[in-house]
Formats: C-alpha cells, structure tokens, sequence
C-alpha cells in the first residue's frame, strides 16, 4: 500500500503524544507537517529528528494553523488528524469541512491507539473545559494517597514550549528545578503548587518515556490533565476523575474532547459550587445524570484566600489572573474577581490602555476576556511585557490570583495581595471516600 501523507493539527501536546505512539516508526504513514495554535511561537520550528525517530532524519516542519489548505494542496497530504483540546464541537466540524473541501480526510484519534500503559494503579484527574479546578483536585487526591503512606508520582499534560529535544523527559522536585528546565509562566502555574506541597511531578513530550521513569518512584501515578484533554495513561487499576464547572453551564456536552471524558468519568467533581448560580448547578447535574448516571457525584466549593484584605477593601484594582483559563478557557473571571467584589473592591481596572507587546495582542486575539490581565508568560519576551504592563497600569494595588508566586518572576512596583484557592468537598462523598474505596 502506497503510504498515506498526514498532516496533524495541534498546539504542542496532544499532537506530539499523537505522533510518538501512533505514527512514529508507521511505515504507513508519512507525517509531512504539524501545524500549530493557540500557543505563540510555536509555527516555524521543528519536531525534531531526535524525537521523530528513523523515518524522519531531517525532523517535522510545524506551520501555522492558517496555512492548513495551503499545505494539504502543496504536501499532497490525504489525511488531516485534529489533535488538540478546549475547543466547541463546532469548531471542530468546521474544520473537518475545511479538510474535505481541501481533498484530504479528517481524522480524530481516540484511546485505543494513543493511551500509554501503565504497571502502576492510576488516577486520571481531567475536566470538561480549562480552568475547571483539576489542579486543586489533583492535589487533593495526592494528599488523600499519601495519608495512605504511599509514593505519588503525579504526570501532568505537556506544555513543551521551548527545547523539544531537552524537554523529552522532565523532572520537577525543587524550585531549583523550575529554573533548570526554563519553565514559562504557564508551566511553573502547574509545576510549582506540587512542589510546595513536596510532591514530585514530571511533564515533558515524550509520555512512554516519563511513565516508565516515574513508574520507578511510585506506588501510584496521577495523570494531572491539561485543558479538557484525554489522558495519556491507561492501567488495569485506574480511578477517572472528571471536574465540571458550573460557572459555564452545558459546556460538559458541547466542548471536544471534554464530552468524552464526561461519558467515561468514574468520578464527577463539580467544583466551585460555593459561587455558582443554583439553576447552572441543576443543568449540569442534569447533563450528567443523562450521558454518565453510574458515576459518583462530588460537590466541591472554591473558596479563596487572601493574605492581605486591606489591599482590596475601597482600592482601584487590578486583578491578574491564570492566563490559560481566560484566553482558549474563555472564562471572564477567576478567583481574584471574586475576592476582588468580595472584599469590597472601589473600581476594577481595565488593563487594556496600558498594555504592549504581546500582552496587548493577547487581547486582541481574545476580546472577550473581562476587566482583568491574563498572566501570559510564554516566553521572556511577553513575561517582559506582562511586567511593564502591571507596573503601567494606574491603580492603588494588584490583586495576584495565580497559582505562582509572580513577584518570584517579575517585579511589581505596586502594593500588592496574593489569591489562594484550594478544593473543598461538600458533605459526602469525598475525595479520600472515593480514594478508599479504590485501594479497597
């Protein structure tokens, strides 16, 4: 058979771990191009031949997404694979309409041919959108594992945004750590919450690579999701834990792949309860009663934490939240606006007339983002241009709601608190019932 030229679509994750356990070594297929986006930076480099292995000494090209029809036309390529996440159904069939209109055939990867098997019992820790709290529910069943005594490795979805060939396999323990391996912003917001709380947790691009590396330390893996996508991992004693959010209800049934993680959850966490609108609590139960009625329902509140109220209460405010969340996460507040009208803010302040650079093409690209400044940090140019945008910004004081120490990062020239948020089951079940019951 005459080999079939793909083109994966992806945005650094999800398209990488596509290649590596399906295509790579595939004598079936010739993979001509990765395109990219969602993540600056990323188009006009390659996926290298280190990583690429023996059929492609000269690596993989990656294209910006918009050249897509242009590289099916010109690479001759028949197959187009969709590999990334966090986005609405119709987004997706939009681009398959682009894909057949072009010649080529579109193709969606499911479990079978990507999911990495581990020795190890597993816990998968995924959502149905960005910024759903999987982090501070991750860590919650880190702490109920390790009051068992056991060794937790946690394995978070990749974000490879610099050095491919150097990320293959990472490993973070230490601060220290954070800095070795270059991490942006949006990475150490990961990262740095596991080390606090002296875990260990690895990332990286290669996936088989890191599990059989971690499997190594560890009694159990957590698998810590990445926007609303599948996990990487597989095991014959597996535990799926899914977080749903309230705050954008009806989300669980019309975001790719989030939908199939609701249909194949164990566990529902629906978080942020504590804030949430009693009529967008009930359309969510009622959704997932309808397409997973078997699973188990935890309802968890978000509340927040502030270390210094007097820096909120009658102040002009500017409130910086996690990037990710606001921008493919399409939510218009996190948890800084909240404390922010908790604590009786004066004026939230618009950060728009001040911003530059890539922060400024931040909100272009993402106008619906609310009166609030995403904390992009994807390389050290817009980490430059988040700093000069804060300390420009005319306000009394800086609400920091993100999961990092940002003064660690950037130096804030203005009086500023810090925003803290951790899960909180209601009644019962638990995290740790839940996680008894799996050890059983």
């Amino acid at each position: 058979m005459e080999k079939r030229r793909a083109i994966i679509m992806g945005a650094a994750g999800r398209d990488f771990h596509n290649f590596n356990t399906f295509f790579r070594g595939n004598e079936m297929y010739d993979v001509v191009a990765f395109t990219a986006t969602q993540i600056p930076d990323i188009d006009g480099r390659k996926y290298p031949a280190e990583l690429a292995g023996d059929l492609y000494p000269q690596g993989i090209p990656i294209y910006a997404e918009e050249e897509l029809v242009s590289l099916i036309k010109s690479l001759q390529a028949d197959l187009v694979v969709f590999a990334y996440s966090d986005v609405p159904h119709k987004r997706v069939m939009h681009n398959a309409s682009i894909v057949n209109a072009a010649g080529a055939d579109f193709m969606i990867m499911g479990k079978t041919h990507t999911q990495v098997k581990t020795n190890k019992p597993l816990v998968t820790v995924c959502a149905i959108r960005t910024g759903c709290g999987k982090s501070q529910t991750t860590r919650a069943v880190v702490k109920a594992l390790k009051a068992k005594g056991l060794k937790v490795v946690s394995i978070r979805h990749p974000m490879p945004y610099g050095d491919l060939v150097a990320q293959k396999v990472q490993r973070f323990e230490t601060i220290q750590d954070l800095h070795d391996h270059k991490c942006t912003i949006e990475e150490m917001e990961e990262y740095e919450p596991h080390i606090a709380m002296g875990s260990i947790i690895y990332a990286g691009v290669d996936y088989e690579a890191i599990v059989r590396q971690a499997e190594k330390e560890a009694d159990v893996i957590i698998w810590d999701g990445g926007n609303n996508d599948l996990p990487f991992y597989t095991s014959d004693k597996e535990l799926k834990i899914v977080v749903l959010d309230p705050h954008r209800p009806g989300h669980e049934v019309s975001y790719h792949p989030g939908e199939t993680n609701v249909y194949d959850a164990d566990v529902f966490v629906i978080n942020k309860i504590d804030t949430a609108d009693l009529i967008d609590i009930e359309e969510v139960r009622e959704n997932i009663q309808k397409l997973n009625p078997k699973a188990t329902v935890i309802d968890g509140a978000s509340p927040v934490f502030v270390d210094d109220i007097s820096l909120i209460a009658g102040k002009k405010v500017l409130v910086v939240e996690d990037g990710p969340t606001l921008t493919h996460g399409e939510m218009r507040y996190g948890a800084g606006i909240i404390a922010a009208q908790k604590f009786g803010c004066a004026e939230l302040i618009d950060p728009r007339p001040w911003a530059v650079g890539t922060i400024k093409e931040t909100f272009e690209k993402y106008p619906d983002i609310g009166v609030l400044l995403p904390a992009m940090g994807y390389g050290e140019q817009q980490i430059k241009d988040l700093e000069l945008t804060i300390n420009q910004v005319e306000c009394d004081s800086v609400i920091i709601a993100t999961p990092i120490d940002l003064t660690r990062i950037i130096k804030i020239h203005k009086p500023h608190c810090k925003v803290s948020y951790e899960l909180q089951e209601i009644g019962v079940p638990t995290i740790k019932s839940v996680i008894d019951k799996f050890l059983n």
